[in-house]
């Protein structure tokens, strides 16, 4: 009689097994139109603003029943496990802080058990400790610390190389950093830049990287202050208040600044004015991109309960996988600036409460909690990597 040994399963093969069920669990709730858990749900995704909400809560789900990152534990403070957590670049901070110091129940116990890989440098930090003004050699620091960061790993773990980087992820908000890429596009072909500059025009791809919204916080604040009247009582048609910086914002002050009593929009707003109070008091709040593509006034507007008015010509939005953002916000291109009055005098009421009434539903998925709840923003993100990773198998030895 013979004894054949046991076949074990590859870590790789185990883990593209698990993906595969929580495939064919998400397909499963797009035919049968429900899902299926075995927790009590807190939210159950319903509604227009969803592209396909069988699939949104079934892919969450399996997201927060399977995945698994590992944080690369190489770098040394200041640059790596580090970030800020306030200004504009904040959310850069808080991720990293949610997901290597609670520490996250995403959190791969051991490299093999993970789906996908973190990087956990900070493009702020680089900059904080590297940059030096007018100095061209500024850049050239940046890129070389991604790829020798990127060299050690590939050196030292099977995981980089046997995806080319696909499973892998940075996160940032600094609005330099796609530019690591530079000289080395081969390196970074498949790598996951999970960004807050989701500029498509400075080779962002929406299928292959992820846009994050940015959060200009104050210290021990997680979002700005919740001042929203309801919508009878917002008598502001449009407003916007803002430094000027960039093609976009100067066509829009040409237009619009202190012009108009209906659409108010501000270069240096009056300190006896309370800007939050004023979204508070708006229908629809403009978001024109600055020098990058994206502001934190799109989170602002949605903390206020006011439609916000996306003025932009390369934006990748966030969450595009999941959210219609057609339903509940307002897109005006920069070359129809002189418009917006017309515009947005344009949307009957009716339509007007139904684009206010679905921020207020979207607005839980821009919240930042710490630490973080489900559906939050910190689930978005992660679930828009998760989805990225579902969209690809791992070759498995046969």
């Amino acid at each position: 009689m013979h004894h054949f040994p046991l076949q074990t399963k590859s870590n790789t093969e185990r883990i593209e097994e698990d993906l595969a069920r929580a495939r064919a669990a998400i397909r499963k709730a797009i035919v049968t139109k429900n899902f299926t858990s075995d927790r009590n749900e807190i939210y159950i995704p319903r509604g227009s603003v969803y592209r396909n909400p069988y699939a949104f809560h079934q892919s969450h789900i399996e997201m927060v029943k399977r995945f698994k990152i590992w944080a690369y534990k190489e770098g040394d403070l200041p640059m790596a496990h580090n970030g800020p957590t306030t200004y504009i670049y904040s959310i850069e901070g808080q991720f990293i802080f949610e997901m290597e110091t609670r520490p996250s129940p995403f959190m791969a116990q051991h490299p093999d058990e993970a789906h996908a890989f973190f990087i956990p440098l900070s493009v702020s930090k680089i900059t904080d400790y590297q940059f030096r003004p007018h100095h061209e050699t500024f850049f050239h620091r940046l890129v070389r610390i991604f790829k020798d960061y990127i060299f050690v790993i590939a050196d030292k773990y099977p995981y980089w190389n046997r995806s080319s980087g696909a499973d892998h992820f940075m996160v940032s908000c600094h609005d330099w950093a796609s530019r690591i890429e530079r000289k080395n596009h081969k390196l970074y072909e498949n790598f996951m830049k999970v960004l807050c500059n989701a500029n498509t025009s400075e080779g962002f791809k929406p299928t292959r990287d992820v846009s994050i919204p940015e959060y200009n916080l104050k210290a021990f604040n997680l979002g700005p202050p919740r001042l929203g009247q309801p919508p009878d009582k917002r008598p502001i048609l449009a407003f916007f208040a803002g430094a000027a910086h960039g093609d976009i914002r100067d066509i829009l002050f040409k237009y619009w600044k202190d012009k108009d009593g209906e659409v108010q929009v501000y270069e240096n707003l009056d300190k006896k004015k309370n800007y939050h109070g004023l979204m508070g008091q708006t229908k629809f709040c403009l978001c024109p991109s600055g020098s990058e593509v994206a502001s934190p006034r799109v989170v602002e507007a949605m903390y206020a309960g006011c439609v916000p008015v996306l003025i932009s010509d390369y934006y990748a939005v966030p969450f595009d996988d999941v959210l219609d953002w057609n339903k509940f916000s307002v897109q005006i291109p920069p070359k129809r600036i002189p418009e917006i009055k017309t515009i947005l005098k344009g949307i009957p009421h009716k339509k007007y409460l139904k684009l206010q009434k679905r921020v207020m539903q979207v607005s839980r998925h821009f919240e930042l909690n710490r630490p973080a709840k489900p559906f939050d923003v910190f689930h978005m993100v992660l679930h828009s990597v998760w989805l990225r990773r579902l969209n690809f198998r791992l070759p498995v030895a046969i």
